[in-house]
C-alpha cells in the first residue's frame, strides 16, 4: 500500500504509540517523521494520533467504522518494515 493516495472511507482513526527515546521504537520513530506529512496530504480529515511515552511498547492501532478496532506491535522494527506493518494493518 502507498501513503501517498487517500485511506478507505471505513478507516475512522489511527494511533501510533511509541517511546520518544527507546531503541525498540527508533523505527517507528522514522517512519512517523518520513510518513505522517504524505498521509496528512492525502488525508486531511483523518485524524492521525501520536502518542509517546517513555516506555511504551511501539505499536499502532487503526479504528473503523462500526467500532472494529486492529493492531500491530511495531516494537525493534526498522522504518521499512513498520511501513509494511502498517500498510497490511490499513490495507486489511
Amino acid at each position: 500500500m502507498s501513503f501517498s493516495k487517500a485511506f478507505s472511507p471505513a478507516l475512522r482513526e489511527i494511533r501510533i504509540l511509541c517511546s520518544q527515546t527507546g531503541a525498540a521504537s527508533a523505527g517507528t520513530r522514522q517512519f512517523i517523521l518520513s510518513k505522517y506529512p504524505a498521509i496528512k496530504q492525502h488525508n486531511p480529515d483523518l485524524p492521525v494520533l501520536i502518542r509517546e511515552a517513555s516506555g511504551t511498547p511501539a505499536r499502532v492501532f487503526a479504528r473503523f467504522e462500526m467500532g472494529e478496532e486492529k493492531h500491530v506491535e511495531l516494537d525493534n522494527l526498522s522504518a521499512q518494515d513498520v511501513e509494511s506493518k502498517v500498510a497490511g494493518l490499513l490495507g486489511s
